[in-house]
Formats: C-alpha cells, sequence, structure tokens
C-alpha cells in the first residue's frame, strides 16, 4: 500500500482542482462554442448564402429564359416559319442578332415542319429521332411544357457542354412550329457557381428533379451522378426532392464529415439549387482554439504546480526551522534535541559511539540585562550561540536548552570534549561584547564569560539522568568561581 506525505497529498489534489477545472471550462466553452456556431450556420449564414446565391442565380440564369421566351413569342419568327422558311438568311440574322445582343453563347431554331436546325451560322443539319444529339428535341417535344433546361454538348460548337433553354415555339392557332432557345457556355456557369462556392465558402450545385447533377464545379459529376448515389445524400434524396415549396435544411454525414445542407427550388430553372457546410471544418477554429487553451492550460497549470511545490517547501523548511530551531539564536531546540537523543541512542545501540555532553551557561547575564537592558542581553546571547556553533565539529549540535543555558553534544571521547569545552571558553572570554553601539555606554560593563559541566553518555541512559550529571559539573563550576569547567565525577 503506498503512502502520501501531507505534502504529496495536498500537491496531487492541487494539481487534479487545476487540471480538471481548466479541462472542464474548456470542455464547456468547446461545446458551447460549436452549439452556438451550428446554431449560426443552420438559422443564420447557411440559409442567408442560400438565399443570395438564389437572387444572384436569377439575375443571372432567369435572363435567358426571358430571352427565349421573347423569341418564341415573336411574330418575325412566327410569320417566317408559317411563310414556308423560305429565305434561311434572315433566320441566320435574327439568331445571330439574338446571340450577339444578349452575349450567348449560342442561339437556334428548330423547326417541327422541316425537322431543320438553323444556328445563328446558317442551317446546321436535319435532326433525326435516330440520331442521339437530336433526342432532346424529341423528349422537350413530348414534355408539353412551354420551356426546359438541360446540359448538353453543343454539336455546332464541337460538342462543348452547354446550358439549352429550350422554348416551344407555335403558331397562332397553337399548332407546333418547333423549339427555340438560347445556349450558355457552361464554363461560365461553372465559373459563377465557383465564384459562389469561394465567396461564401460553401459547395455549390444545382440538380434536376430526377436528383441528377446538372450545375457542378466538376465536370465529370454533370448528367452523370445523382443524389441518390452520393455516400450520405442517399438516404435524405428523396426529402429534398419533396421540398418544392419552401427552403428547407438537412444534416448528413459523408465519410469523413458532417454537411449541414439547405436547398431551394428554383421555379424559373426547374431545378433545385443544393448550398452545403461542411461543419468539421467550419468548427476546425474552435477545435485549433480548444487545443490551444488546453495546452496553454497545461501550461498555467505546470507553472503553478511548480511555484506551489516551491512555496509549499519553503514554508515547510520554515515551519520546521520554527519547529526544530530556536527563534533567537538559530540553535537547535529542546524538542529537536529529544528526538536527536533518541535516534542517536537507538543507533548508538547496534553501533556504540562515544558521546558526550556539555551544559554550559553566561555567569553574568542578570548583571549585563540590568545595566544594558534585555535587548542587549538578547544579542549577547545571540553571539554566543555564534561563538558556539564555530567552535564545534559539523557532527555535533549546538542546543539551546533555555534562557542563557546551552547544550552540545559532542560525538567524541572526553579528552576531545574537554579541549573543546575549552576552546569555547577561552573564545567567549577574548570576545568583545560591548561596541560603540552598546547601550549606556559610560555605564559598568560586567565580564561576559560561560561556566561548563562536562557528562559521558552511559548506554541506557536517560536524558533526564545524562543532563542531570552535566548540570550537576556546572553547578560545582560555578561555585568554584565561574568561567571555568567542570566534568562529571563518574564520566
Amino acid at each position: 500500500m503506498i503512502f502520501f506525505s501531507i505534502r504529496t497529498k495536498l500537491i496531487l489534489v492541487l494539481s487534479f482542482i487545476l487540471l480538471s477545472g481548466f479541462l472542464l471550462t474548456n470542455v464547456i466553452s468547446y461545446q458551447s462554442s460549436k452549439k452556438s456556431v451550428k446554431t449560426s450556420i443552420i438559422d443564420n449564414s447557411l440559409p442567408l448564402a442560400r438565399d443570395n446565391i438564389y437572387s444572384e442565380i436569377q439575375k443571372d440564369l432567369t435572363r435567358p429564359i426571358f430571352v427565349s421566351s421573347l423569341m418564341a413569342n415573336d411574330t418575325f419568327l412566327k410569320d417566317w416559319v408559317l411563310g414556308g422558311e423560305k429565305d434561311q438568311l434572315l433566320i441566320q440574322k435574327y439568331l445571330l442578332e439574338i446571340k450577339d445582343k444578349y452575349h450567348f453563347f449560342s442561339s437556334f431554331f428548330v423547326s417541327d415542319q422541316s425537322q431543320t436546325y438553323y444556328h445563328f451560322k446558317g442551317a446546321l443539319k436535319k435532326i433525326s429521332p435516330e440520331d442521339s444529339h437530336d433526342t432532346w428535341y424529341y423528349n422537350f417535344k413530348n414534355l408539353q411544357v412551354d420551356y426546359d433546361l438541360i446540359v448538353d454538348t453543343n454539336e455546332a460548337a464541337l460538342n462543348h457542354l452547354t446550358i439549352f433553354i429550350n422554348h416551344r415555339l407555335v403558331g397562332y392557332d397553337n399548332q407546333l412550329l418547333g423549339a427555340v432557345g438560347v445556349g450558355l457556355d457552361f464554363d461560365r456557369v461553372a465559373t459563377l457557381i465557383d465564384y459562389y462556392k469561394k465567396k461564401y465558402n460553401r459547395d455549390v450545385y444545382m440538380v434536376s428533379p430526377d436528383g441528377v447533377i446538372q450545375v457542378h464545379t466538376d465536370k465529370s459529376k454533370i448528367a452523370t451522378q445523382s443524389i441518390f448515389d452520393v455516400p450520405g445524400l442517399t438516404a435524405i434524396a428523396e426529402k429534398i426532392l419533396a421540398s418544392k415549396d419552401t427552403p428547407t435544411f438537412f444534416e448528413y454525414d459523408s465519410k469523413t464529415t458532417h454537411i449541414l445542407l439547405t436547398c431551394r427550388f428554383v421555379h424559373e430553372l426547374g431545378w433545385y439549387l443544393l448550398v452545403e457546410q461542411d461543419e468539421t471544418l467550419a468548427l476546425k477554429s474552435i477545435k485549433n482554439t480548444f487545443v490551444k487553451n488546453f495546452l496553454i492550460s497545461l501550461v498555467i497549470t505546470f507553472a503553478t504546480i511548480v511555484f506551489a511545490i516551491l512555496v509549499i517547501n519553503y514554508f515547510q523548511r520554515q515551519l520546521e526551522t520554527m519547529a526544530n530551531t530556536d527563534k533567537l539564536t538559530r540553535a537547535y531546540n529542546r524538542n529537536e534535541f529529544e528526538r536527536q537523543f533518541k535516534y542517536m541512542t537507538n543507533l548508538n545501540r547496534r553501533e556504540p559511539v562515544e558521546m558526550c555532553l556539555i551544559l554550559f551557561d553566561m555567569d553574568h547575564l542578570k548583571q549585563v540585562n540590568d545595566t544594558h537592558g534585555h535587548l542587549f542581553g538578547d544579542t549577547v546571547i545571540k553571539a554566543v550561540a555564534q561563538i558556539a556553533a564555530r567552535t564545534i565539529r559539523e557532527k555535533d549540535l549546538l542546543v539551546r536548552w533555555g534562557g542563557d543555558e546551552f547544550v552540545l553534544l559532542i560525538f567524541s571521547s572526553m579528552a576531545q570534549t574537554r579541549q573543546i569545552a575549552q576552546r569555547l571558553r577561552l573564545a567567549i572570554e577574548a570576545h568583545d561584547f560591548y561596541d560603540k553601539n552598546t547601550p549606556r555606554p559610560m555605564v559598568k560593563k560586567p565580564a561576559i564569560t560561560i561556566s561548563s559541566g562536562i557528562a559521558k553518555y552511559r548506554p541506557k541512559e536517560t536524558l533526564k539522568d545524562w543532563i542531570f550529571r552535566a548540570d550537576t559539573a556546572l553547578y560545582r563550576a560555578k561555585a568554584k568561581g565561574k568561567n571555568c569547567i567542570e566534568e562529571d565525577m563518574n564520566s
């Protein structure tokens, strides 16, 4: 079972709270932003793009419908046909004028009576049901509609892909005279759709009522691919084609992305306008922001944890120092000495080591306090502790036992301990504790010396007994005249 210290637990809890908080905040923010963006796309940007494109398509593609309608109601054309189509130069000039005036790619007339295909360049050919290029006319004739749009190859222009607007031409008694109309260069229309795609950053294409794609920037899909064959669109294709009356919104999943789709039926063209938005692409910036924020959060969390560790370690050291050392002298206090004593005696049972104790105090501290004040007395005590710390070795311990009384724990023999005690006594005796900053400099200056008692540790002896023996030796040193060293007589 793993046990953690309070400090480790605190750091782990702090890390968990910070990481959880940052993660939860970022996830909630991401989900909220994702929902907001999707709502904005569905309710605002996608319908707005669809309607704008619809309006522009109406402006760009309904114009040829209007022109073909004018051609179908032109009395000149009717009279020329009913007059036996005698002067072909007239129809050629007429079609050329229509083409040049409105900048169309083509203009044409197919006579139902003579089965002749007239072009702005002249009579192109005789149409036939067996010719695959002419089936459009017979299909249109059977539709019984005023006009129709088809995407087909233009035989008169080396089979260039063209959008034809075919309009029924009828005589004064409503007999069918043929089909008249104009042709738009598909490349121009495709460029227009591509312009919409770039302008609105959406996929734009148009399909006929049977679901076949009629206008697309990818020519390979035109008249060859149906929305019933597109993965994801298959499931909603019928619903799309059923939405003639009002613009509708759909969602579907392609191979790798989620698509938001809106469609609108263009009555003038008889086609459906489809505008798609890749939701995955729209949310890419939000995802990037989420990842960026999360990485920043990790860095902030890491920096906070490192800072917390430094702060916790600092204050722990401060607390340990406060708990183990004396505030004034920075020597160990009695609690730490008792802990060290237990550790050393346990160690001493396994590996016996000589230990001696020097108990000393100042000889005239009361007079110093009385003549110069307790603050100066504290300064003297602190200076004595500093001298003692410099006198002993690194492995020895300096302990403030209480007031002006100190204990030195020496890990050595009695003879070596006596030498250390003597060096300490002489160093304090020689030290000048009074200087220009001494309070009341003209007052009598009591001598500052120490008296010491030494006792050697006895195996299994308690700290109380050991201190008692050293204290007894110190009492004799005081009685002997102070500023001297006495040893425990039984050491």
